[in-house]
């Protein structure tokens, strides 16, 4: 993998962040900005730091909602019970 150390502009950055609010292709810009070889080292960074924190929102996200289902599932349990 070669080092890519070019700057990225503020044109750049405008239509990346444009490019990534796009559903699903924004998803996959992700990967080809994040791991592929002709991408600024800023912009590749920027793109694994994103996919890291998605990953991370995600697990939480997971954990949070079977937490909740199992606490209203007990209430609900509960409330029966009388």
């Amino acid at each position: 993998m070669s080092e890519n150390n070019q700057d990225v502009s503020v044109g750049n950055w405008i239509l990346t962040m444009i490019i990534l609010a796009i559903p699903l292709v924004g998803f996959i810009m992700l990967f080809v900005w994040g791991f592929g070889d002709s991408t600024p080292k800023s912009k590749s960074n920027f793109c694994k730091a994103t996919l890291l924190l998605s990953v991370i929102a995600i697990g939480l996200s997971i954990v949070i909602a079977i937490t909740s289902a199992a606490l209203i599932g007990d209430i609900i349990n509960n409330i029966n019970v009388y």
